[in-house]
């Protein structure tokens, strides 16, 4: 990580790779967004630290992304803390070199890759917020996937009130561990969805699943067997997190909507082409299947612009 200490303000000095303003269009693609909050090209978002609440105002100029504090700028310790939250947020530390060499001359990634230079997966490393947004966003569209979103942090997350807006902080496992299936049937959650989550919520709450330990593990596919033995975890769920939580340049989605829709785009395809085709267009991406999907995701989003 490169970052420097400012008078009022934090620093991160980014790889060349990096657009901030294409990180924006993927972080403003819903209205419904209640996690953090885009104005004027700069990002407002609720931190933190050992009880300590930090906004934070990030925003980027001649590419080194600044980082403000409205509230008043915090200890050296948080400031350290919230520029390693924010360098893992954006995936700074990945070098995109061969990602660009690979997809160059590739004819699906080839035109993504100039029109999007720069633009990293944004991350989620809260597994426990991973997890559960994963779980909700299961076999419906995506705006009802925030919709219920919403609903879950407005009713059991943390807020914190500045400037006449509200600030949210994502609901913890000890809190929903004490739900009952009802609480979150009452939110439209449906019963086996709100069963996973709660289960889920326990499990972490007692520490026999944590993000630690499955980052004990070094081998690709049995951390993916570590996701895959949870309740209510399947495979495109299990690769969604390895994608952004764990940040695994290798984790591919293939059976998610959101790709077969895009690549039937770029393909100029009458249908949605099959897992078989998929897999085969993939060999390209050997190594970098992650990013081909979140840049062909990117694709989808062309009247954010």
């Amino acid at each position: 990580m490169n970052w420097g200490n400012q008078d009022s303000y934090i620093e991160l000095y980014p790889p060349s790779e990096f657009n901030f303003n294409e990180c924006l269009v993927f972080l403003g693609r819903s209205n419904l967004e209640i996690m953090h909050r885009i104005k004027e090209s700069t990002i407002y978002k609720l931190l933190a630290f050992d009880q300590t609440f930090v906004i934070i105002k990030i925003g980027c100029y001649e590419n080194i992304v600044r980082v403000e504090f409205p509230l008043g700028k915090p200890s050296e310790i948080i400031c350290e803390k919230v520029a390693e939250y924010v360098w893992e947020w954006f995936d700074l530390d990945k070098d995109l070199t061969h990602f660009y060499k690979l997809a160059h001359n590739e004819k699906v990634l080839g035109p993504l890759v100039q029109k999007y230079y720069g633009l990293r997966i944004i991350g989620i490393s809260d597994m426990f917020e991973a997890l559960t947004w994963a779980i909700m966003g299961q076999q419906i569209n995506l705006t009802f996937a925030y919709t219920l979103k919403r609903r879950f942090v407005e009713h059991y997350g943390e807020k914190l009130e500045w400037d006449g807006k509200v600030y949210w902080l994502y609901p913890t496992p000890q809190k929903i561990a004490q739900l009952q299936v009802e609480d979150l049937k009452n939110l439209q959650f449906t019963t086996r969805k709100a069963e996973y989550i709660i289960d889920l919520a326990k499990e972490m709450t007692n520490g026999s699943i944590s993000k630690e330990s499955i980052l004990q593990i070094k081998e690709y596919e049995q951390q993916y067997q570590s996701l895959m033995s949870i309740r209510g975890v399947g495979a495109w769920t299990a690769d969604y997190v390895m994608m952004k939580c764990f940040q695994r340049s290798i984790a591919f989605p293939i059976a998610d909507v959101g790709l077969h829709n895009a690549l039937k785009i770029q393909l100029g395809l009458l249908e949605k082409p099959t897992i078989m085709e998929i897999k085969e267009l993939a060999v390209n991406w050997e190594g970098w299947q992650a990013y081909a999907t979140f840049y062909l995701w990117r694709s989808l989003y062309e009247e954010a612009i």
